[in-house]
This record gives C-alpha cells, structure tokens and sequence, in this order.
C-alpha cells in the first residue's frame, strides 16, 4: 500500500538536498554558520566607495607635493594663480592645486629625499 504522505516527505528531502548542494544549511542556534559569514559579507561591501575615494585624493596630494618639490613654491605660486585667472573649469583646477600645509610639508619631505 502507498503512502500518500510519501511524496510530500521526498519533495522536502529534495528541496533539502539541492540547499545543500548550494552550500546552504540548517543552523544551531547561536553557532556560527553560513548566515554569519554572508552577514559579515555583506556588511563589508557597503564601504567599498570609500577606499579609491581615499586612494585618488592621496595620489592628487602626492602629485601636488611632487610638482611643488620640483618646480618650486614660487613658480607653483605663479601658476595656480593663472588658472585662477581663467575658465570655470580652470579656476576648479586651481582650487584643487591649492598648496596646503600637507602639500607643502610632504614636498619638504620629497625635496629632502630628490637632494
């Protein structure tokens, strides 16, 4: 005689197997399982904007310092202030190329290691 329960008990022992086969699994409580790790996952993922964010600011920062090592305060001085005197996107330019204290302490620094 069939089971009429029978196929409702395969079809949860399938969809049970295919979970596993996709690395899914049943979790005790409080042990650290795949929902952790997928948790943790994602959560890492949100900030993902912030380090070439940091990284481009960095580089724009270090060639400030490096071109005002080279050239000179003076003539760096002088060039900025003729971006200023121009288009919207040159005075954008010279806004950013604004010598600073970090730029004009790391060319210091960068003029200490060139000599």
């Amino acid at each position: 005689m069939v089971d009429p329960n029978m196929k409702d008990f395969y079809g949860r022992v399938d969809r049970i197997q295919r979970i596993h086969a996709a690395g899914g699994g049943f979790e005790a409580e409080g042990t650290l399982g795949m929902f952790h790790y997928n948790a943790q996952r994602r959560r890492r993922y949100r900030s993902t904007w912030i380090m070439p964010i940091l990284l481009v600011a960095l580089t724009v920062l270090l060639i400030k310092a490096g071109v005002l090592a080279v050239i000179g305060q003076d003539f760096y001085d002088d060039r900025v202030a003729m971006l200023q005197q121009g288009t919207v996107i040159d005075q954008a330019g010279a806004y950013v190329l604004e010598a600073g204290q970090a730029t004009i302490w790391l060319s210091e620094v960068i003029r200490g290691v060139i000599r």
